[in-house]
């Protein structure tokens, strides 16, 4: 009988780590073998982050062991990526192997630029947007051929183009790679293993095999299994403190390996309580009373910016209930027509009509940034020890139990909290102000997936009008029922929801332009040849093409998005082939 033998790459056993005074994990343990794909998730501050700086060296844990394999090759792709002013090719080039010969260095810098997206005509890397600096550093770090990859929100600074780019690159270029992610279906798409940290478990972690729907099915019957067994223990627990609480008397006759038996059974009781603690942001954004049915109106909207058209003749309505998902790359306007409703930036022509008196909250994804230096307590309640939320004056310390904090971090400084808890303080900020109208620029950057999930909850509570702009396909596809898809100057569409939005932008994929029909006296026989076989392949290549926009309106491809990935890049390939060979029909025609 043959027997298949998964490599090792690395292994940490019982690793602990504290950070400024807080725990963040405790003996947890966990093996990576060659071709795991895994997603690791778990509550923003469990220290996900921190384990990928301890797999790559970047820091040490307090105890525990790892082990990775002799000569291991790790690629790390931090949150935040920062370049020095070279281009991106030399970038590439430094990243190669120091063995690497000379002579194909160059080459193969063009070629992963080429796959990564990159035209020939950009700006050296440190001017670079977020999203393709978070592009460039997953290159870079790929083209050094490394064993096992660590990415940490990869997502993050991708617009919906460049998330959909990500999971076909990594399922082509990336073997083994392990990846911090809030996004619920990239996960879905990217992972064939799913590792959960979180203080619910025993030993602090849970990994099951599959994507995130399988790991979510599981990880509900655990916890219900769990459940189950404080229940089971519950009986014992109660009968050991009767006991226990007889008296001395009563326990006379009775050996110590009894009491300590007693003793076991009601400390296991209390973990298992506290690991069925679930624990969840309680989000609820506060509305005004009002009750007019239209609070914005909205008539033939037009900007530009950078002698560029954003968008012309934009109208729409938002009313009581209405939830609006902006849609379209990077640079379509998406923020700008956010700042307009919010009366930051004046249209260049139409007009916008508010309900008199209209509360209008904005929240920004480049949120103003809190000093480092304050405390979380200063952070939460500016103005004292009372926040006024709803018209109740809450106390700091529940108003923090509420966002997941334990009152004894109040006096922790900012800087020492994760991102996601940085997060969940501007959300606090939000809830805090009345709004007609929320208007939302990313709110679900740097959230872990409980959050997410009360945010999304609030959000349809939420009786105002919502504008929200989000790479979150899982959020878009609960919240919005209806979507403004921006991108054409000329012709912004209004779609019911982010499905219909979807199935319609793989339906629109451009038709090739046939070439024009080859008669010259004076070509040569060569020339006549040539032709033949470019357009030959040509017909071939056109006919493949028909056969994968066929493909795009079966239903069962429709349903599954990750098919519908692969076909739409399949359908990029062939038309950047067809222009090719369009470019290379005219030259000859033209001899």
């Amino acid at each position: 009988m043959y027997y298949s033998l998964v490599t090792l790459l690395l292994s940490c056993q019982n690793i602990s780590k504290a950070y400024a005074g807080r725990s963040l994990f405790q003996e947890l343990s966990l093996s990576i073998f060659a071709k795991d794909r895994i997603g690791l998730v778990g509550l923003n501050g469990s220290g996900k982050s921190t384990l990928l700086k301890i797999l790559m060296g970047l820091e040490l844990p307090d105890s525990g062991i790892l082990a990775p394999r002799r000569g291991l090759r790790i690629g790390y792709v931090p949150q935040t990526c920062e370049f020095p002013n070279l281009s991106p090719q030399e970038i590439l080039i430094n990243s190669l192997p120091p063995e690497t010969p000379h002579y194909e260095r160059e080459r193969l810098a063009k070629a992963q630029l080429g796959k990564l997206g990159f035209s020939d005509q950009v700006p050296n890397a440190d001017c670079l947007s977020g999203g393709w600096k978070k592009r460039l550093r997953i290159g870079a770090e790929l083209i050094a051929s490394p064993d096992l990859l660590l990415l940490d929100e990869p997502t993050n600074h991708l617009d919906l183009e460049g998330i959909l780019w990500l999971e076909n690159f990594l399922a082509k270029e990336a073997p083994t790679y392990l990846v911090i992610s809030h996004d619920r279906y990239f996960l879905q798409h990217v992972t064939s293993r799913i590792i959960e940290i979180d203080k619910a478990y025993p030993k602090g972690i849970l990994a099951i095999n599959g994507p995130y729907a399988e790991f979510l099915a599981h990880k509900e019957t655990f916890l219900q299994g769990q459940l189950q067994q404080e229940r089971s223990i519950a009986t014992k627990a109660r009968r050991e403190t009767k006991w226990l609480q007889a008296g001395v008397k009563a326990r006379t006759t009775k050996s110590q390996s009894r009491i300590d038996e007693a003793e076991e059974i009601l400390t296991e009781y209390a973990k298992i309580q506290e690991r069925n603690t679930q624990k969840r942001a309680k989000i609820d954004f506060a509305a005004t009373e009002r009750e007019t049915r239209k609070l914005l109106v909205a008539k033939n909207l037009s900007k530009g910016m950078g002698g560029k058209t954003l968008f012309r003749n934009l109208d729409f309505t938002l009313s009581p209930g209405s939830r609006l998902g902006l849609m379209g790359p990077n640079g379509s306007g998406k923020t700008s027509l956010l700042r307009m409703l919010a009366g930051e930036i004046a249209p260049d022509c139409g007009t916008i009509k508010k309900a008199d008196g209209l509360q209008v909250v904005y929240f920004d994804q480049h949120r103003a940034k809190l000093p480092l230096h304050l405390s979380l307590k200063e952070a939460l309640s500016p103005k004292g020890d009372f926040v006024s939320f709803q018209g109740t004056q809450v106390h700091v310390n529940g108003w923090c139990k509420r966002f997941l904090f334990s009152p004894d971090l109040l006096g922790m400084t900012i800087e020492n909290l994760s991102g996601g808890e940085r997060a969940r303080i501007a959300i606090a900020h939000l809830m805090l102000q009345p709004a007609d109208i929320l208007l939302l620029d990313e709110p679900t950057n740097d959230l872990d997936i409980p959050t997410l999930e009360a945010l999304e909850e609030s959000l349809l509570d939420f009786p105002g009008a919502l504008v929200l702009i989000s790479h979150d396909r899982c959020m878009l596809d609960r919240i919005c029922n209806s979507v403004l898809a921006l991108g054409n100057p000329d012709q912004a569409e209004l779609f019911a929801n982010y499905s219909q939005w979807e199935a319609s932008t793989k339906k629109e994929m451009p038709s090739p332009k046939a070439p024009p029909e080859s008669h010259s006296p004076s070509r040569s026989y060569a020339d006549k040849k040539e032709m033949e076989k470019v357009e030959r392949k040509i017909t071939k290549l056109e006919k493949e093409l028909s056969s994968f926009n066929h493909l795009l309106e079966e239903k069962e491809i429709a349903e599954d998005s990750g098919r519908l990935s692969e076909i739409c890049n399949a359908i990029r390939l062939l038309e950047t082939e067809l222009e090719q060979l369009y470019l290379q029909w005219e030259k000859l025609y033209q001899q």
